[in-house]
């Protein structure tokens, strides 16, 4: 699965450390921010402008807790991302929600939760049905 990440300088160490592992589970990593970004509201911008222009993509932004992150991805029309500190809300969100784009940080979640996290998320598809009325909803209010 291709997968997009940024990161501002906060969430660097985070996002090398799930990128090592996407790659190492196969993924096409796209890496918006090699260095990292002047600040989080651009990296997961970026995320999100990349992923609505790639359908089948999904993508995570991180800086030092992910809300900041979260904020600024949701401002993008048509995004569905998540906050998340745990591995099963990455599973449901993507399931249930739709969700396009997981944003945390290391302030928050460790390196194995974040793994779980990533692995988690990706390994889940989105369930339809009863679900896209609420898809809907979040879709008429960006």
């Amino acid at each position: 699965m291709r997968v997009v990440i940024a990161s501002d300088t906060e969430g660097m160490p985070l996002k090398n450390t799930i990128k090592g592992t996407l790659v190492q589970d196969g993924h096409e990593v796209v890496d918006l921010s090699e260095t990292p970004a002047a600040d989080f509201i651009d990296s997961a911008t970026a995320v999100a402008h990349d992923l609505m222009e790639h359908e089948d993509s999904l993508g995570f932004a991180f800086d030092a807790y992910g809300v900041g992150s979260y904020m600024a991805a949701t401002r993008v029309k048509g995004m569905v991302a998540a906050n998340i500190s745990d591995e099963r809300s990455a599973y449901m969100t993507r399931e249930h929600n739709n969700a396009r784009m997981i944003c945390m940080g290391p302030n928050v979640v460790g390196t194995e939760v974040a793994k779980k996290i990533a692995r988690e998320f990706l390994a889940a598809d989105y369930a339809g049905g009863r679900h896209q009325i609420r898809v809907d909803m979040l879709n008429k209010m960006a």
